[in-house]
């Protein structure tokens, strides 16, 4: 007779303790996130140095150029462009070009003048990440142009809002 009391004082203590055991707390919390517009251009280094020193007899001086410069692209927007401009303008007689290669779904102008007015050089951009895509420059001078010293321009790149 006296086990079944503690029996069921056993019994009686165990369901009281699961019960315990699962009762649970919880909590909660707020996690405020956002994405902010990302728009990245970098480039690989500086092209070799361009010097026009040859031309066929009778004919203008022959261009140089270089391809061995890439960039690389990071944008999260749609509607994105690449433009590109020089801190000051050519002397006259004497033109440089530049050339970017299209990442994914742009479009690139080709070879483009630069002067100190921002020109397109790849529009139709939209959410990529691409990189390894190659900076073309060209040099090309008249005969008129003389012999003009050695100088250096700084070539920006800019990403922008466009078609």
């Amino acid at each position: 007779m006296r086990k079944i009391p503690i029996i069921l004082l056993v019994a009686g203590s165990l369901f009281l303790m699961s019960g315990i055991a699962m009762a649970a707390s919880s909590t909660t919390q707020t996690v405020t996130y956002a994405v902010s517009a990302i728009n990245e251009i970098s480039v690989s280094g500086n092209p070799a140095a361009l010097t026009v020193s040859t031309a066929t007899a009778g004919s203008a001086p022959n261009s140089v150029s270089d391809a061995t410069t890439t960039y690389a692209i990071t944008t999260n927007e749609t509607g994105k462009k690449i433009t590109g401009a020089i801190n000051s303008n050519m002397p006259a007689g004497v033109t440089l070009t530049v050339s970017l290669a299209a990442p994914t779904g742009g479009t690139s102008a080709g070879a483009t003048s630069l002067s100190t007015s921002a020109s397109n050089l790849v529009t139709g951009i939209t959410t990529l990440n691409e990189s390894g895509k190659t900076i073309t420059y060209s040099l090309s001078a008249t005969s008129a142009a003389g012999v003009v010293s050695s100088a250096s321009k700084t070539v920006t790149l800019t990403v922008v809002d466009g078609p």
